[in-house]
């Protein structure tokens, strides 16, 4: 059942462009569906997470970390009353907007870009769901609801930056997205399920990546409990399954945990509606303190044996090199991007509207395609 808190897609505030609603399928249903086919939802496949695409068939890539946010989303959303197809919606557009080669290939470009406003993934992500993805006769984009909109812009909180990334101004110009508020309930569910899904799945990575052992993450909290519980019901469980056991008992804890706490705050603030969530000043759906604290100790440990880890480190270098060979490549050289972006370079006005398509078409292109336009071009003869 749902409660007054939730989106209702019947008082939905509407589309940019108006259209004829389906007769079969909810608002947010079609915005859904129109997240799932759309090109850069396709493109996720090829993206990683930490690992670059071609180093193993088994690590995460965006695509497969967007699918376990949605599922975890809708697993805390239904416990909670809320809207499952806008959770959804928002689960799996939240990483639309990262570049190739994951916070790395972010980094990158947002140093190359910072002359001409700088580039930040989330804003990004607003850029293609309203203008990069060009497939409908009658508009730019995927004319997403308001409520999708403002929950993919704002679902890490209140957009508060001096000034805002410019991907995001330029269309909040055109369509107020109420940044300095928080976001629905069904946002704040998308960005939580995010941090439970990488939260467990870096942990799995690293494991198989065997950037750490076992042993090493039965002695962290949380993680110790789940393993010590493992062992009491099944003491002669080989390696493969006893850490499995173990990590689905840890995703457990952190989705009941969630779930527990955020009941406990809407029960305190009683909302009435989705306004009131909005309203609240604070996010309702988060992680106890308790458990929030354990937290840190894990991404403290995932910072210095993973992320740090020197073969990936090694691999951050050669990646972050690819970025910042290929941007001044097509700044330098715009007859060389595909045909269908020739024609945006030569209505652009300017070096800052020349590089805003550059980071454009670099962002959007996945780890794979990004290493061979980079032998092909740059390196190539």
């Amino acid at each position: 059942m749902r409660a007054p808190y939730a989106s209702d897609p019947d008082s939905a505030r509407g589309r940019r462009v108006r259209e004829e609603e389906s007769s079969f399928r909810s608002c947010f249903q079609r915005d859904r569906d129109r997240i799932i086919h759309s090109s850069a939802f396709r493109r996720l496949k090829h993206k990683t997470q930490v690992f670059v695409e071609h180093e193993g068939d088994y690590y995460r890539t965006r695509l497969t970390h967007s699918i376990e946010v949605a599922q975890v989303a809708r697993t805390i959303a239904g416990a909670l009353g809320l809207n499952g197809e806008l959770t959804e919606a928002v689960a799996l557009a939240h990483d639309l907007g990262h570049t190739p080669f994951g916070h790395t290939g972010e980094d990158a470009l947002h140093a190359l870009m910072e002359p001409y406003g700088g580039f930040d993934h989330n804003a990004q992500a607003i850029r293609i769901v309203t203008r990069l993805e060009r497939h409908y006769a009658d508009f730019d984009g995927l004319n997403l609801t308001w409520e999708t909109l403002e929950a993919i812009a704002k679902h890490n909180g209140p957009v508060t930056e001096d000034p805002l990334p410019w991907a995001l101004a330029d269309y909040n110009a055109l369509h107020d997205l109420e940044l300095d508020t928080y976001a629905s309930g069904e946002a704040q569910v998308a960005a939580i399920a995010d941090d439970i899904a990488y939260n467990h799945h870096d942990l799995h990575d690293g494991l198989r990546a065997e950037l750490f052992s076992t042993d090493e993450l039965a002695t962290l909290p949380i993680l110790d409990a789940c393993f010590a519980e493992v062992d009491a019901k099944y003491p002669d469980l080989n390696y493969y399954r006893r850490r499995h056991e173990a990590l689905r008992r840890f995703f457990g804890v952190l989705v009941e945990d969630v779930i527990r706490y955020a009941r406990a705050e809407l029960a305190e603030l009683d909302p009435q509606s989705v306004a009131d969530i909005r309203a609240a000043g604070r996010p309702l759906v988060q992680f106890s303190n308790d458990l929030f604290q354990d937290l840190k100790t894990i991404r403290a440990f995932l910072f210095e044996r993973m992320y740090r880890a020197p073969s990936v480190v090694e691999m951050r270098r050669e990646v972050t090199h690819v970025v910042q060979e290929l941007f001044p490549f097509f700044l330098a050289h715009p007859e060389h991007l595909p045909k269908q972006w020739r024609k945006d370079v030569a209505e652009a006005e300017g070096e800052v509207a020349l590089a805003r398509i550059v980071s454009d078409y670099i962002a959007g292109m996945t780890d794979r395609f990004a290493l061979q336009e980079h032998e092909r071009l740059v390196r190539g003869d």
